[in-house]
């Protein structure tokens, strides 16, 4: 389907939280608050039969049109409404669009009105060249691993000269502990962490400190614990394609129209209800490149009165996706993480050459100087661990196409004991290479926090650009090595 196609057919029900008039004109995944009740939405197109259970209601049969989708308004339900759907007269599932799950993933869906949500003014974001990114895992970083917490400690993350903080996937999940990467239910915020109002809440907050809210997301593939998705729309997930994680999300063919529908629209909904200042999509590289392109240009179209910043995860360093327009800014997506500068610095302070770390083993400061001089260390070169070329060239891109960062939460999770890399070198030695760093050229780099027992140590790079150092908006030049006590909560030089 075309671009233009697919932006008319969310024109017709368009916006989570829009009132649309009768049951029927509305595509939309998940419920819609209508003038005369809730639109109930369902697409299920290798199921027989679907039933709306509502609590306290008794059940109710819901009509299917051709492209299976499945509708009821129902007169009776409002926020707080809990429900689920009854596929074949015997299995009880949630919605697959649930905005809220209070109970967890395979309990009771919650109708919640996203209207109430958006901002009458949404916060206009700051420019890319700002931004100075603190990735965090709402569950860990507080003691109390909620919004809440977050947002008590937005100051000391402000204090410490961070200008956007980046939220570890928030779709919820099975069970109480989870990286968020296999998400079930992408539209619901987990519940371990509060309520949609106090997500809500949290970003407010940030941005009354003029600190950007970015979120991780997940689209090339959904968590299999409690997925029943393949019970009754077998076809939202193709055998064309494959992915390290399970079966591949389908994204191609009139099927493919649906599924592609629903991610953006989840895309929509976190940047315009929830007001995220932008996205980091995961794992690009086992994603449709049609669907990226159609999923950046709607996002520009739809949101382009602000600083919306799309990241990407790219192993395969797909410059084309990172391309600026004459005026200079970017055409699809602002930025990707820079792997390749981290692997190469990596093998500089540890000298490991295992997994990955082996392709920038042989020649680690030319691979450094490279990914920092041209964005990528491989763009079209034999990548040594599958033998075949890796990337396309990246030199014209600007600098700031580049996320550089010394550790992150994939690059330390991928240990198997989790170490930091001042876990791995002597304070001393990481202080001087990375001070040595601050005289070549860069952009920006971001670092994961967490909670800990105590005082950890963290390398942050402010604001370097190629060819020279830049200040950030509170002054500091350069690298800077800090000792963040964990207990005060003060950051001491």
């Amino acid at each position: 389907m075309k671009h233009a196609e697919t932006r008319g057919m969310r024109a017709k029900g368009t916006g989570l939280s829009q009132k649309l008039g009768t049951a029927k004109q509305s595509r939309c995944h998940g419920p819609q608050i209508v003038d005369h009740g809730v639109s109930f939405n369902l697409w299920a197109p290798t199921a027989r039969s679907v039933e709306l259970l509502e609590l306290d209601q008794p059940p109710r049969s819901m009509p299917r049109d051709d492209d299976g989708w499945y509708q009821l308004l129902s007169q009776t339900a409002r926020a707080g409404t809990r429900y689920q759907f009854r596929i074949n007269e015997d299995l009880i599932v949630p919605d697959p669009a649930s905005f809220f799950q209070p109970d967890d993933v395979g309990a009771p869906s919650e109708l919640v009105d996203m209207a109430t949500l958006r901002d009458s003014v949404l916060y206009p974001g700051r420019p890319w060249a700002e931004a100075v990114i603190y990735e965090l895992h709402v569950g860990t970083f507080s003691e109390e691993g909620t919004y809440a917490g977050v947002e008590r400690k937005l100051p000391y993350l402000r204090e410490l000269g961070i200008t956007a903080i980046e939220l570890m996937p928030l779709n919820d999940v099975p069970g109480r502990h989870n990286w968020g990467y296999d998400g079930v239910l992408l539209n619901a915020p987990n519940a371990r962490y509060g309520r949609p109002e106090d997500l809500k809440r949290l970003l407010r907050a940030a941005h009354a400190l003029e600190i950007m809210v970015y979120l991780d997301v997940v689209y090339n593939h959904i968590g299999p614990q409690l997925n029943y998705l393949h019970s009754y729309a077998q076809s939202f997930f193709t055998e064309r394609h494959t992915t390290g994680w399970g079966p591949a999300v389908n994204l191609e063919g009139q099927d493919g129209t649906f599924v592609r529908e629903f991610l953006t629209e989840n895309a929509l909904m976190w940047l315009r209800e929830y007001g995220f200042d932008g996205l980091r999509f995961d794992a690009v590289h086992a994603s449709e490149r049609h669907f990226l392109i159609e999923l950046a240009e709607t996002v520009r179209n739809e949101l382009s009165g602000r600083h919306v910043h799309l990241m990407l995860e790219n192993e395969t360093n797909q410059a084309h996706l990172l391309e600026r327009s004459q005026q200079g800014r970017a055409k699809y997506y602002d930025a990707q993480w820079g792997d390749d500068f981290h692997n190469a610095l990596h093998v500089l302070l540890t000298g490991e050459d295992e997994g990955y770390y082996g392709a920038f083993a042989d020649k680690p400061l030319e691979h450094l100087a490279r990914s920092l001089t041209e964005g990528f260390a491989y763009h079209g070169q034999v990548f040594p661990l599958h033998g075949e070329p890796r990337g396309e060239p990246s030199a014209h891109l600007p600098p700031e196409a580049t996320i550089v960062f010394a550790q992150n939460y994939d690059q330390i999770g991928n240990r198997a004991f989790g170490e930091r890399v001042s876990k791995l070198v002597s304070p001393e030695r990481l202080s001087q290479t990375l001070g040595a760093r601050a005289a070549e050229p860069a952009y920006s780099i971001a670092f994961h926090g967490r909670r800990s027992g105590g005082g950890h140590t963290v390398p942050v790079l402010r604001g370097l650009k190629r060819g020279g150092c830049r200040t950030d908006t509170r002054g500091p030049r350069a690298v800077h090595q800090l000792q963040l006590d964990q207990h005060s909560g003060k950051a001491k030089a």
